[in-house]
């Protein structure tokens, strides 16, 4: 479970396979890229929850093999596995440590499907080791790091798709093409939001690493926190010390679609309110939120009740577009379009209800790229614009203050304490390098 490289040394190897790779071209650093049949060689990394979903949804897509199965928990590495081999008839292989991935070049791709604080430092180290990547959302930890992913991306020539996968399903793509066509007329303003019934996480206590965890690579450029017994696996979503919140868990793909369908980059001012309202626990971010992003003539709002289960439009996730002739509601897995009078006058199915399908278009779009040079769905680059308004979104909460931003770039303006967000500390040999 440990490894004989250092953080260092392994980040000087990388730099000097970049620079080898640099001499390639895209279908050169691939492996005979230009046949559509060639098979992808796939590496996982991170293997609980979406892993799980990365995997079923990769097995879904022709020519491609997911030949490694990555994670810090050797309980999930031997899940990933077995769900491998007995769909794919072959066996990958099952590592702890994701420097063994990367050195590994046979793998064309990685996945990363880890806590928020790995996203943008693993995507960063699988450019630099010439893997395309596809990372879930929210992609990055923090503002800095939306920069930081999307410049890896250009340095190493890699292709990285991003995880908001809404944005390859069918009658969504139907339903935002309608908005933009102006089925409602001009949009000026849209809500999303977000509803769970999520309990309390309790009171942790320091306890022992379990053996099955390798809590130092778990930990990785995060600064070291003792282990808690209701951290891991998914209460780290909690804690600013790992995540961002219900904003980068599922807000984002709200504000995704929503600044999809409106047209828009990134705003010029930002309100956030909401607290911990339902329990008094370990939990760090607010369990309800209610955020505004300001774009001069257009604004988004997103409501998040990490602990109310009742939704609007009788969906628990959604966006509504409202327009001078009326309004377009994609809510759960369904598109309605109402006149001024309330009155539906359209509706858009999602028909398959199976997200795992869903997943597996997205995960095909980002092999078609490989292959065959097609447009990514979600190019990082587009991803991070969402992902940079959580980010700026948890900055208001946190200060308690109006956030205002320059249009152009996202960054934060005139203000000491929002500025402070910006980035963050790493632990010590752990710092994501370009």
């Amino acid at each position: 479970m440990t490894s004989n490289i250092t953080r260092r040394t392994f980040l000087r190897q990388s730099s000097l396979l970049t620079a080898g790779l640099a001499a390639l071209s895209t279908s050169q650093a691939i492996r005979a890229a230009s046949s559509p049949n060639t098979k992808l060689r796939v590496a996982v990394i991170g293997c609980n929850a979406r892993g799980m979903a990365h995997i079923a949804g990769l097995l879904a897509v022709p020519n491609v093999e997911i030949v490694t199965i990555c994670d810090v928990d050797s309980r999930a590495v031997a899940k990933g596995v077995a769900a491998v081999l007995k769909k794919q008839g072959t066996k990958p292989k099952g590592v702890a440590d994701l420097r063994r991935v990367l050195d590994d070049r046979e793998v064309d791709a990685v996945t990363i499907a880890t806590p928020d604080h790995w996203h943008a430092p693993a995507a960063i180290m699988a450019c630099a080791a010439g893997k395309h990547v596809y990372v879930e959302k929210p992609g990055s930890h923090n503002a800095h790091e939306s920069g930081m992913i999307v410049a890896a991306a250009r340095r190493h020539n890699r292709l990285v798709q991003m995880g908001n996968q809404r944005r390859s399903w069918p009658w969504v793509i139907e339903s935002i093409e309608a908005l933009k066509a102006g089925v409602i007329g001009k949009v000026s303003f849209a809500r999303g939001w977000y509803t769970n019934n999520r309990a309390s996480i309790g009171r942790g206590k320091p306890v022992p690493v379990p053996e099955w965890l390798n809590y130092d690579l778990w930990q990785g450029p995060a600064p070291e926190r003792p282990y808690r017994d209701n951290v891991i696996h998914y209460n780290w979503h909690w804690f600013w010390n790992w995540a961002t919140g219900e904003f980068g868990n599922n807000g984002v793909h709200a504000l995704d679609l929503a600044r999809w369908g409106m047209g828009v980059n990134l705003p010029n001012r930002v309100t956030c309110g909401g607290n911990r309202y339902f329990y008094q626990d370990d939990w760090e971010t607010p369990d309800t939120i209610v955020a505004m992003f300001d774009f001069g003539d257009k604004g988004i709002a997103w409501e998040g009740q990490s602990c109310a289960p009742r939704g609007f439009e009788g969906a628990s996730f959604g966006v509504t577009f409202y327009g001078e002739k009326g309004c377009m509601s994609l809510a759960g897995n369904d598109c309605k379009i109402y006149d001024l009078n309330n009155k539906e006058i359209r509706a858009i199915d999602g028909k398959q209800k199976d997200l795992f399908s869903f997943d597996a278009i997205h995960f095909n779009n980002f092999a078609e790229a490989i292959r065959d040079g097609k447009p990514l769905a979600a190019e990082i680059a587009e991803g991070q614009k969402s992902s940079l308004m959580c980010h700026l979104g948890n900055i208001a909460w946190r200060t308690g203050q109006t956030v205002n931003c320059d249009p152009a770039t996202g960054k934060i303006l005139k203000n000491k304490a929002a500025n402070a967000f910006w980035k963050r500390e790493y632990r010590h040999g752990w710092e994501p390098k370009i």
